[in-house]
């Protein structure tokens, strides 16, 4: 993931910032121009009424509230404060921002922005030129990547505001799972879920700005610079001392690629979630080789509530949000499923509890053909079976393949028998034909 090394400003022009800042002020004291003048550098793509921006204003300060070191939840309420006219209230919320993260680049650049305009109209992000001593082609590049980010944190912070929704792909959290983590490319988001209950919908924790591939869709093949998109799970935590400075405080790999991946003849290898160069706040929108990157502070303060070979990680192009209905719904679907699957097998029936596998069915080596051959051969020694599941989770998948719904089941599986014993963790891929609602769930792969 090499760094874009031109995406912000060198430090040394970093430093004309506060001196510029101040010389700004005081030609603002000298206008006497009142707030009503003001039109806000908001991202273009974002239009907001009065009614959104105070849900939004009080919404922002629970957050800081609850997670003082919520940069972002301080930078959408400066630049909401200024959307709404109040100048000197945005001021203050950016300067106690900036005490508080001073490499934040785009906090400064909306500072200088507040500055100018109670002289002058500002109709975009960055309108003011004081953070480049560089070409004019670089300070457009440089422009053009902070407005990017400050588009991406606010468009995705007011499309979530009315929402009550959950991500589709986390049909089930179990406890002892605890957290989740579901990305959103289209909107920059990390957003981290939280369960005690399997049969509630999880609990939204955290919303958090990523960085991730600088080419958009689908990861196919090594060095494509795209984010994969699917369910996987951390692996391990890499401190910093053992990593180059560019993954800033350390990195989480996930097992990408994994067994659909493989499958489907994927390539490539090396996607983590990190952090970011010390001496940058953060990354543009589109700025990775393809892993999940975030700014260091929200990175620490996920460190806790991830678990190497627990913790899934579900990234998607796009979430399909759905409502509590929808999810309970979907949800007793994948359950009576599962159970389906563990009845029949338990029941010594061998070719009812072979009708639940697809015919594209695989595991490691095994087809459906060579695996219903060894079923067979082990059922003939059974005089009896009991499999019990718990710890089951379910996580949807973000996309189709050859037309079908896919659902990740992962379970401890538990299995005693008159000559076997044994426990073992383990993945189910469940497929049904796309929109077939009363179609059966079929096994396409089985692995611990």
């Amino acid at each position: 993931m090499k760094l874009l090394r031109s995406f912000l400003v060198p430090r040394s022009a970093l430093l004309l910032v506060l001196p510029v800042a101040l010389l700004l002020w005081n030609w603002v004291m000298a206008n006497e121009t009142t707030p009503e003048t003001v039109v806000a550098p908001l991202p273009a793509r974002v239009s907001l009424d009065a009614l959104s921006v105070e849900r939004a204003l009080d919404e922002l300060g629970q957050r800081i509230a609850q997670y003082p070191t919520d940069h972002e939840a301080r930078l959408l309420r400066g630049l909401l404060l200024f959307k709404s006219g109040r100048v000197q209230n945005a001021l203050e919320e950016i300067d106690g921002l900036l005490q508080k993260a001073p490499e934040f680049h785009l906090a400064h650049l909306i500072k200088g922005d507040i500055l100018h305009s109670t002289v002058d109209t500002v109709t975009d992000v960055g309108q003011v030129g004081i953070l480049s001593t560089e070409t004019a082609a670089t300070y457009d590049r440089q422009l053009a990547q902070l407005r990017a980010e400050a588009e991406a944190r606010l468009e995705a912070y007011m499309a979530q505001l009315d929402s009550r929704q959950i991500p589709d792909v986390l049909v089930q959290l179990d406890p002892s799972v605890e957290y989740a983590i579901v990305v959103d490319k289209s909107l920059n988001r990390l957003y981290l879920y939280h369960t005690t209950r399997s049969d509630a919908p999880p609990k939204l924790l955290r919303d958090l700005y990523v960085s991730t591939g600088k080419l958009g869709g689908n990861k196919k093949k090594r060095g494509d610079l795209k984010t994969p998109e699917g369910v996987y799970f951390v692996t391990s935590w890499i401190p910093d001392e053992r990593l180059p400075a560019k993954y800033g405080i350390g990195a989480f790999p996930v097992n990408y690629p994994n067994e659909l991946d493989r499958r489907l003849g994927k390539t490539g290898d090396g996607i983590w979630l990190h952090g970011t160069e010390p001496m940058y706040y953060s990354r543009p929108p589109r700025d990775s080789e393809g892993c999940v990157v975030l700014p260091n502070i929200d990175l620490g303060t996920l460190l806790d509530d991830i678990t190497p070979g627990v913790t899934p990680v579900i990234i998607s192009s796009e979430i399909n949000w759905i409502s509590v209905e929808q999810w309970r719904s979907m949800r007793q679907s994948m359950n009576d499923a599962l159970e389906a699957w563990r009845r029949d097998w338990a029941s010594l029936d061998t070719e009812r509890y072979l009708s639940h596998y697809a015919e594209d069915f695989w595991s490691g080596r095994h087809d459906l053909a060579s695996w219903a051959q060894r079923k067979r051969r082990i059922a003939r020694g059974k005089t009896f079976q009991k499999i019990n599941l718990s710890q089951v989770s379910f996580y949807r998948y973000p996309y189709t393949v050859d037309g079908r719904e896919i659902v990740v089941a992962r379970f401890r599986q538990d299995y005693v028998s008159n000559n076997y014993r044994g426990d073992v963790f383990k993945r189910l891929y469940l497929v049904r034909p796309q929109g077939q609602v009363n179609a059966p769930w079929k096994v396409l792969y089985e692995g611990s």
